[in-house]
């Protein structure tokens, strides 16, 4: 999340509640250059107010959000030690896309289909995708984090970290508690500051809030009705086009330009289809749109082609392996069968991996941190070196390959 997504910040946060989540989002992330932070609590908190009434909040509200804030050192320290990403596609899909998941999940398009049928209608986005992010932001609302929402805020803010990241967020908040829509006692919610059962930050719920259950607020943490039409707003923000896919599992054959493979554009779904990539389902009709072959444990393991509404998951959350696990989980609930997971060469362990990337870094090639994941930048250059070394170049990291290195 180099542009510094915010979902990121509050996955590790659920992740460790639910074992379940991973989440990354972006959203209206307003730019505060030099915010300011650090200092007495009392005087940031006043600077702080002082922005808010600025914006509009009366001076009155701006006190009663603020009044008993605190510095939260659980948040501090979650924020130190987040933890990486470093299942592989098959771990994590497995676990995340239970069969109870989608069972729920099922139940859950029934239950609200109206509100389904609205998200749709109005913003152009299924249900499937929907109820998917919702089932692994939150277990559809189950655990939405406990962490005071206001003093997570203030927290970050104050922090000089990253405080032109968080400080919008926390003047958001106030502005939500001057609506009715966030009481500062009370909520809870992630520890980056996040709300409610498709978990959003608060300049994201005041940009696409939406009332569904027409009470007068948007209230992501009780209304159902409320979390599906904002999650679905958002989703049309970050360019969902309606009526086109987002991830399809296919077959592939033993030879293929392999360096081509990953998550970048230029081909059509139909040059794959041409050069022997085949749809399991059968299903051609998308030939013309964009398409990329992706590889998530190499040739040998199970392949998607992602459109460009894929783009949008990776919006939401840069991590590889979430954002495929959750196209693939919404293609579950459309009534794709369970993927064909191949039989794929074992992949490094932590320090081996780590030891790959270091050595990468050597042959001039900029994997980004040396954090044992494999990422976007450690699969590219893996494709160059395996085409340096007259391998098939589909970016998946084999001890093997570390050898040859």
């Amino acid at each position: 999340m180099i542009r510094t997504t915010r979902h990121a910040l509050a996955s590790v946060a659920l992740l460790a509640l639910t074992a379940s989540t991973a989440f990354a989002q972006t959203g209206t992330q307003s730019a505060a250059p030099a915010a300011a932070c650090g200092g007495d609590l009392g005087a940031f908190l006043q600077g702080v107010k002082a922005e808010a009434v600025a914006k509009g909040v009366p001076a009155d509200v701006a006190d009663r959000a603020l009044a008993g804030a605190v510095i939260d050192q659980k948040v501090l320290s979650r924020d130190r030690t987040q933890g990486v990403f470093k299942q592989t596609f098959t771990e994590f899909s497995k676990r995340t896309v239970s069969k109870s998941r989608l069972d729920i999940g099922q139940q859950k398009m029934k239950e609200y289909a109206d509100v389904f049928a609205r998200a749709e209608k109005e913003f152009g986005v299924p249900a499937p995708v929907i109820t998917a992010f919702w089932a692994m932001e939150t277990d559809f609302g189950a655990v939405q984090g406990d962490f005071n929402t206001r003093n997570a805020l203030v927290t970050l803010s104050h922090d000089c970290r990253r405080p032109e990241m968080f400080r919008p967020q926390l003047i958001a908040a106030i502005e939500m508690v001057q609506h009715g829509d966030l009481d500062p006692a009370t909520t809870t919610g992630a520890w980056a500051g996040e709300i409610g059962q498709v978990q959003m930050l608060p300049e994201d719920i005041i940009a696409y809030g939406v009332d569904g259950d027409g009470d007068g607020h948007v209230n992501l943490k009780k209304s159902s009705p409320d979390a599906i039409l904002t999650a679905a707003k958002f989703i049309q923000s970050l360019g969902f086009k309606a009526g086109q896919p987002w991830i399809q599992e296919v077959s592939v054959p033993e030879e293929l330009p392999w360096e081509k493979t990953g998550l970048q554009t230029g081909m059509k779904a139909s040059d794959w289809f041409a050069l022997g990539v085949s749809p399991r389902d059968g299903n051609t009709a998308n030939g013309n749109l964009e398409a990329s072959l992706v590889l998530p444990q190499g040739r040998k393991g199970v392949a998607f082609l992602t459109y460009p509404n894929f783009n949008v998951y990776l919006e939401w959350n840069q991590s590889f392996i979430y954002t495929t696990s959750a196209a693939y989980f919404a293609t579950r609930l459309a009534g794709a069968p369970t993927y064909e997971g191949g039989n794929p060469e074992p992949g490094l362990d932590d320090v081996a991996m780590k030891a790959l990337q270091t050595k990468l870094q050597t042959l001039g090639h900029d994997v980004g941190k040396v954090d044992g994941i494999l990422g976007s930048g450690t699969r590219a250059a893996l494709q160059k070196e395996q085409l340096r070394l007259g391998r098939p170049a589909d970016g998946w990291a084999t001890l093997e390959l570390l050898n040859a290195l």
